[in-house]
């Protein structure tokens, strides 16, 4: 899904005219942490309301603060990812949108966008979740994909992420099953350390399995 499908015109746009206290009451109005500003349409950037709260005179035009304009946008045909990016990296809970003219066509807001990430994750699908640790170079999307479909299952949805400290890779699975304990079982067989998995059984808990694997590391 592109970012222009996700775009929200009904959330305004700050001239450079415009007040610190106009700026501040759009902000609480309409519940976001910044506010797009422009100039003739053509986007200058954003402008925060810790910023707007640090100003001593509340009728003070913002365009005193251009220097303090965060240049975060998105093009209108970048993939929805982009703006998660952006909404993460600059910590606002609107991400611009603009054309190749760097006008604003609206912008994105962090609602929006959790309900598409979720949408994306096929978390409106039927399953269940199996969630993996390994060292980088032992993944292998084949493999992993070869013992799902040998219990008659089909992965929706894969998701990695590195763990900062270890560097070992996290890998998430929802499996179109929710009676995943075969799966979870070959998947051990396999020598895959499964830390957590979510479905209709019964399965151990997280102390379960470190317990397991206290006792494995015991008999060594």
């Amino acid at each position: 899904m592109l970012t222009v499908d996700l775009i929200n015109t009904g959330i305004p746009r700050l001239q450079l005219k415009d007040s610190v206290s106009k700026a501040l009451g759009l902000i609480t109005d309409f519940r976001v942490t910044h506010m797009p500003v422009v100039d003739d349409d053509k986007f200058l950037g954003l402008i925060s309301e810790d910023d707007l709260l640090d100003q001593e005179q509340p009728k003070m035009p913002i365009e005193l603060m251009q220097e303090t304009f965060i240049k975060a946008a998105v093009h209108d045909n970048e993939h929805f990812l982009n703006a998660v990016t952006c909404s993460n990296q600059f910590e606002t809970t609107v991400v611009p949108v603009v054309n190749d003219e760097n006008e604003l066509m609206g912008v994105i807001t962090t609602d929006t966008l959790l309900k598409t990430l979720g949408n994306f994750a096929g978390t409106n699908e039927i399953g269940g979740i199996i969630v993996l640790e390994m060292e980088r170079s032992q993944f292998s999307i084949s493999e992993i994909s070869r013992i799902v479909e040998s219990n008659d299952a089909t992965i929706l949805h894969l998701n990695t992420t590195v763990h900062a400290q270890t560097g070992m890779l996290t890998v998430t699975l929802h499996i179109n099953k929710k009676e995943i304990a075969a799966i979870t079982s070959t998947f051990e067989r396999y020598e895959y350390d499964v830390i957590y998995f979510f479905g209709n059984e019964k399965f151990e808990n997280e102390i379960h399995v470190n317990y397991r694997h206290l006792m494995n590391y015991l008999d060594i």
